[in-house]
């Protein structure tokens, strides 16, 4: 949620903030005028009310011909104090959903425009295109690692098996996320992937992106997309204290994805799919740590993927690519020999204060009263890594060697094709 007394002081960085993410800036004004109608219906309400109670304080003193218009007149204003006091409901829920359209308000260094406008701000390792590239598909094909096939028989297309060493890939990548996030101070968390509806709301996924969320209508259920949902509502209407350092947590889940509006793209493999494992950092902090917070979450993402020994580039986000709670978002994206280019692993967002505000988590600030908490997510390790480790590593002989951090974990050097 925005933060309605900044925006009625100074709607105009909020329409800015529309016009950079590409986004209706008369939304604003929509809120402005709301919220202009229902502070006039509070104020006629408890005008009301109080001649309401004036008139209880009167009829007690008076008596005759001046208490019987008394008593006429408080039965005219029970039912104006009704009406008005209906008025005031219908206006604060039109507000609050004028209020819900507008995203955060993006962080003035993230760059303007679309999802072609990104910042790369650095590129890390040596890019190269094996001769004779195989895919992921082929390649976890062929060593026994991936089961498309009986996935799509079982589940449907973008479903898969990971079979084998493939699976110890994973649970290795997943179980060195999760001691690397660990040393970082990180609390490891195994959460719900089912939450109800004001926890997806809470963190903004209800918004643009509604349509990628499964729904499970006879509970009235979300399936989760990522474990930043779970995470963020774990401290719902909770006050944190002091919050003098971030409290910090790794959650591991599955993780659901409708990929409504995606047909078509990226069908072969496990690039886009349906369910996927992944390990998600998720930090409390002081709104004035946020951004140091931010690139702390990336550096650790950056770790990560030293030890994968991938090459990859970090981009800062343009605003009109950013999700509804993000006011600013970097994505690492690896390199894919098989496309020639790069694709995203990871991203970490800072969200600042707007989905603490929809959660109503708190801190206690230096004056000992409580005010909204910043949150931030990052993505320590994910399914979809599997595509790029598989391609860069893949050798001459259709083997893939095993990045040293993953040898404890699969147990082997090398991945060969069975004999």
């Amino acid at each position: 949620m925005i933060d309605l007394r900044a925006l009625r002081d100074d709607p105009e960085v909020y329409r800015a903030s529309q016009r950079k993410r590409g986004a209706d800036p008369e939304e604003v004004d929509a809120v402005v005028s709301a919220d202009s109608s229902h502070r006039s219906a509070l104020q006629s309400f408890e005008s009301l009310r109080a001649e309401q109670k004036g008139l209880g304080k009167q009829i007690a003193k008076a008596d005759g011909e001046e208490k019987q218009e008394l008593l006429r007149r408080t039965k005219e204003l029970a039912a104006e104090v009704k009406e008005a006091e209906a008025q005031v409901a219908q206006a604060s829920a039109d507000l609050d959903a004028a209020a819900k359209r507008i995203p955060n308000l993006v962080a003035e260094q993230a760059p303007a425009g679309g999802e072609d406008d990104f910042e790369v701000l650095r590129e890390v390792g040596e890019t190269a295109v094996p001769q004779a590239c195989r895919d992921h598909l082929e390649l976890g094909t062929s060593l026994g690692l991936l089961d498309m096939e009986r996935g799509a028989k079982t589940s449907g297309s973008r479903f898969y098996y990971l079979t084998g060493d493939g699976a110890l890939l994973q649970l290795g990548m997943l179980n060195l996320a999760i001691q690397q996030a660990t040393l970082h101070g990180f609390m490891p968390m195994v959460p719900p992937v089912l939450v109800r509806p004001e926890a997806m709301e809470g963190t903004g996924f209800l918004g643009e992106h509604a349509d990628e969320v499964y729904y499970l209508e006879r509970d009235e259920m979300y399936l989760v997309g990522t474990s930043e949902v779970p995470l963020a509502s774990y401290h719902s209407g909770e006050v944190l204290g002091s919050l003098d350092e971030p409290v910090r947590y790794a959650g591991w889940s599955s993780c659901f994805r409708r990929e409504a509006g995606s047909y078509g793209k990226d069908t072969r493999g496990i690039i886009r799919v349906h369910q996927f494992d992944k390990v998600e950092m998720f930090s409390f902090c002081h709104p004035d740590q946020a951004a140091d917070e931010h690139e702390r979450l990336l550096s650790f993402e950056e770790t990560m993927l030293g030890l994968m020994e991938l090459p990859y580039r970090v981009i800062d986000v343009a605003a009109g690519d950013l999700g509804t709670s993000a006011a600013r978002k970097f994505d690492c994206e690896a390199w894919v020999p098989s496309q020639e280019r790069y694709r995203e692993l990871t991203s970490t967002s800072n969200c600042t204060t707007f989905q603490a505000r929809r959660l109503d988590v708190r801190y206690r600030d230096e004056n000992g009263k409580n005010a909204f908490a910043a949150t931030l997510n990052g993505t320590l390790a994910t399914t979809r890594w599997l595509v790029s480790i598989l391609e860069n590593h893949q050798q001459a002989d259709g083997s893939v060697r095993v990045p040293e951090a993953l040898r404890p974990f699969v147990g082997k050097d090398v991945i060969a094709p069975k004999s």
